[in-house]
């Protein structure tokens, strides 16, 4: 089960980067950034492929491992076209990439649903994708820019604006799905209360007091700094997300 989860949190991450990606502009950023990120994505599909290669439990495992290939081979011909700066399909490449890794994410995780609402797990991969996404590549973004200092810093600043859009709509699922405190703490699930606590603390109003900052910083403008706070924002994002899935061992509807 934790490898599974493991292998969920490779796909949400990779779509969710592909998916940041496909929406920032390439008049506004140099083709270098989606080149190397792409990169990123065929090292995080390549990992979820051996992962699928080596676990006989893992459901449908053909199937996921497929979709792990397919997604390393769409980054890398990805690449490819950017480093030739052949915009269209290279965007193209990056839809494909988002759906490759979330539809596999989203299987893992009805897979391991034990309840009859399927759609929420599909609806909790697809927002837990954009939020790590979103805050993952403004992350890279801000670091991208201590190499061409010259860009414009709108492609970032909207990066944050989406990063707080995903953060308040994976909050309104979390609202819905997380198991009742009371009941953690009459049974005495000390162990399942620290999760929880992470996954909100962290993973959500954290991240939302991060992005401020980061906004502020912004205007000073500072990248660097900025570039700083969200690599805090992406460790909270980290933790919030896996704290999520762990949950899932103990209550299948927390989220």
């Amino acid at each position: 089960m934790l490898w599974q989860i493991l292998v969920a949190f490779l796909f949400r991450l990779s779509g969710g980067l592909a998916t940041a990606m496909a929406v920032t502009s390439s008049d506004l950023v140099t083709p270098g950034f989606f080149r190397v990120h792409l990169w990123v994505a065929l090292g995080l599909n390549s990992f979820a492929a051996v992962l699928a290669y080596l676990l006989p439990e893992l459901p449908q495992r053909g199937l996921v491992g497929g979709l792990a290939v397919a997604g390393a081979i769409a980054s890398y011909v990805g690449a490819v076209m950017w480093l030739y700066e052949v915009k269209r399909p290279g965007r193209l490449l990056l839809i494909v990439v988002a759906v490759l890794n979330v539809f596999g994410g989203a299987y893992l995780a009805m897979a391991g649903s034990e309840t009859s609402g399927d759609w929420l797990a599909a609806v909790d991969t697809l927002t837990a994708a954009m939020l790590l996404g979103f805050t993952f590549t403004a992350m890279l973004l801000g670091h991208w820019y201590l190499n061409t200092p010259s860009m414009k810093l709108q492609p970032l600043q909207r990066l944050v604006l989406l990063m707080v859009c995903a953060t308040l709509i994976r909050g309104l699922v979390a609202v819905g799905s997380t198991p009742p405190l009371a009941g953690m703490l009459d049974a005495g699930r000390s162990t399942m209360l620290a999760f929880v606590a992470l996954r909100w603390l962290a993973g959500l109003i954290g991240i939302l007091g991060l992005a401020g900052m980061t906004w502020q910083t912004l205007k000073i403008p500072n990248t660097q700094s900025a570039t700083g706070i969200l690599y805090v924002a992406v460790i909270f994002a980290f933790l919030g997300e896996l704290s999520s899935q762990l949950l899932l061992i103990e209550a299948p509807n927390a989220v």
